[in-house]
């Protein structure tokens, strides 16, 4: 399975997330602690800087090389400070039929549209769904469908159900579009007879606000009824935890979230918690999305419960 990093907060050093923490995003692809996966197949990111020439336009970067070999993402991450960021590792099934290309690199943004997205999970049988997921899919927004990823598809899904992919939207009109995506591929599923468990724990942000849903369709379903054939994956609720506070840094020898989430202006949410003291952080509950956005210079989050 893969893994994602999403913050929004005050302006931190690539670097702080990606590679110095003891469980680093780009660590967590060679040595997680939670879920004992291995996660080979690229690497990429989106970073916003308020300080930057149009602040609304991310840095924007994805290779399919392993993170940890990687010079030129080194050499950004010690160079850029972001307000918001959404990084993602790509982890597969070590099978010769998948493929590995830039175009699967998530997170996914499409010419011109505000949010990006990126996946953790995977849609069972989900070559069996592409027609009719097709049906929900603006026609401007499927021609820019350029890899063969489920993710990429969820992604176009989502932009369809916006008023204006290329303009801002609002939180409920952001809620209300996940809502309906879930909804579809709900449907989907119980019209082409899947019901396998098909995790779909997604991170979504537009640079001003972020969402991380914690999600699984038919969670305790599987293929088979030997136990011993269940991927590791699916035998407990994909992980997403979340943490706030006033900032995040190296504080008292070890990296950690400071000042405490009652005057909140940073917040981070990961597959795996990036630090060795795991007190700070939350788990995202099961079956919710989380939304955090900045208002008077704070953080505000709160979680609403998926109801698909």
């Amino acid at each position: 399975m893969c893994r994602a990093l999403l913050y929004l907060g005050e302006p931190v050093l690539l670097d702080d997330l990606l590679y110095k923490p003891d469980s680093s995003l780009v660590k967590q692809s060679y040595m997680p602690r939670m879920l004992r996966m291995l996660n080979l197949a690229g690497f990429g990111m989106m970073a916003w800087d308020r300080t930057s020439i149009d602040p609304d336009m991310p840095f924007r970067y994805g290779t399919t090389n392993l993170p940890v070999f990687d010079r030129n993402l080194k050499i950004l991450a010690n160079k850029i400070e972001a307000n918001c960021f959404l990084g993602h590792v790509r982890g597969v099934a070590l099978d010769s039929a998948v493929t590995i290309t830039e175009q699967n690199i998530h997170p996914f943004w499409y010419p011109g549209a505000k949010l990006v997205l990126a996946h953790n999970g995977d849609l069972y049988r989900f070559d069996e769904m592409r027609d009719d997921l097709r049906l929900h899919i603006r026609p401007e927004v499927a021609r820019h469908i350029s890899g063969s990823t489920d993710s990429e598809w969820i992604y176009a899904v989502l932009l369809s159900q916006l008023g204006d992919p290329g303009a801002y939207a609002t939180s409920d009109e952001i809620r209300r579009a996940i809502d309906k995506t879930l909804a579809i591929i709900s449907n989907v599923r119980e019209a082409r007879g899947i019901s396998v468990a098909s995790s779909v724990n997604l991170f979504v942000s537009d640079g001003q606000q972020i969402f991380a849903v914690r999600f699984c369709f038919d969670f305790g379903r599987y293929a088979t009824d030997d136990p011993g054939k269940v991927h590791e994956a699916n035998l407990t609720y994909l992980s997403l935890w979340y943490t706030s506070g006033r900032e995040y840094g190296f504080y008292d020898e070890e990296w950690q979230m400071v000042g405490g989430a009652a005057a909140a202006n940073s917040v981070m949410v990961a597959s795996e918690p990036l630090t060795s003291d795991i007190n700070k952080w939350l788990e995202v509950p099961e079956y919710s999305a989380l939304h955090t956005e900045r208002r008077n210079g704070h953080t505000i989050t709160d979680i609403h419960y998926l109801n698909v």
